[in-house]
């Protein structure tokens, strides 16, 4: 099995099953001398966890309790990275490897059980193997070591990810002026949904785990302060390995960019004149980052597990309340990875 390393001047190579013994990163290509922030990559583990340090996934996730404490293998010293590939690993510690003994012969519904066995034959069934969601902690640890790097150099840069719909429930054009001037930080709401209307969306998540439903929803990604020129025409548009870094995330069915699908109703001359918002660009243009605010939306479809098979069993209700902080890492990894191609630009 191949396709586990992600980018070519910042590369992540990600290991592990979700029954293992435990999960880890490689980076590959991270510079020399980038001050290691342990408390930042710990903070944004937690923030991946069900039960974390927020408000976000409390009585809406998964009930599995790890504690995700990571451990820096090689590639630091005295606080520094040494330009040399950096490992991480987590450990994983409560597994109930038995609650998956009847789907060794016998796939779940919209699960990949029974491609990944057709595929590879030989497979670790046991929470879905590396299919799992749980493969993503490895994301978020390479995620972290990116960010350091990314705001060593941009401080201002910032990555900022939140629900803004779950099931039918949406952000009002209020919660949104409410998220821009930073009042509402989407941490501390029940399914990153910062909403004043959030507790609908707890009770609708609460219900749905108590009775083996499940729903879709939207994730929103914003990059404030992003350096501008980041892109390399034609094959690696920022763009395009955007879309490619969120859809390799588990459960995902679409992204837009900025206005994305809504541009389709407008007309050209009105949609591009000089006197409209820019932000119906998402930020980027002809696959380069223009420095302004880069907008993405990701949809997420209703998790596979339902009914008497997820009352049983440890499963999260809503995907998009813990997929953010992977989001939030893919695009953090995808900075860094197009910091360094401009570096080589620039030569």
């Amino acid at each position: 099995m191949s396709a586990n390393s992600l980018g070519q001047r910042w590369t992540v190579t990600t290991f592990g099953e979700s029954h293992g013994v435990a999960l880890g990163a490689i980076i590959d290509g991270c510079p020399a001398g980038v001050s290691f922030d342990y408390q930042l990559l710990q903070r944004e583990l937690d923030r991946r966890k069900p039960g974390g340090n927020n408000k976000s996934s409390e009585g809406v996730v998964s009930a599995r309790q790890e504690s995700d404490k990571v451990e820096v293998l090689s590639g630091v010293y005295n606080g520094r990275t040494l330009g040399t590939p950096i490992a991480m690993i987590v450990k994983n510690h409560d597994q109930r490897s038995n609650d998956y003994n009847n789907i060794q012969n016998k796939s779940r519904v919209g699960h990949a059980d029974d491609l990944w066995k057709s595929k590879y034959s030989h497979v670790d069934h046991r929470g879905g193997g590396r299919s799992s969601g749980r493969e993503t902690v490895s994301r978020v640890m390479a995620g972290a070591v990116a960010q350091m790097f990314v705001r060593e150099l941009y401080p201002a840069c910032e990555v900022l990810g939140f629900s803004c719909q779950i099931g039918g429930i949406e952000l009002s054009i209020e919660d949104y002026k409410n998220i821009e001037s930073g009042v509402f930080i989407p941490d501390d709401f029940s399914a990153r949904f910062p909403s004043a209307n959030n507790q609908q969306v707890r009770d609708l998540l609460s219900n749905a785990k108590v009775e083996g439903h499940s729903y879709g929803g939207l994730a929103e990604i914003w990059v404030k302060n992003i350096p501008k020129n980041l892109g390399q025409p034609v094959f690696h548009k920022f763009k395009s390995d955007l879309a490619m870094s969120y859809m390799s995330v588990g459960a995902t069915t679409g992204i837009e960019i900025g206005l994305g699908f809504q541009s389709i109703q407008a007309e050209g001359s009105h949609f591009h004149s000089p006197n409209s918002s820019a932000a119906k660009y998402g930020g980027i243009r002809g696959g380069i980052t223009t420095g302004e605010l880069v907008i993405s939306r990701v949809a997420f479809k209703p998790t596979s597990t339902v009914l008497d098979e997820a009352k049983k069993g440890r499963h999260d209700p809503c995907i998009v309340t813990r997929a953010i902080p992977v989001l939030e890492a893919m695009t953090w990894n995808l900075i860094a990875e197009h910091i360094l191609w401009s570096r080589q630009d620039s030569l």
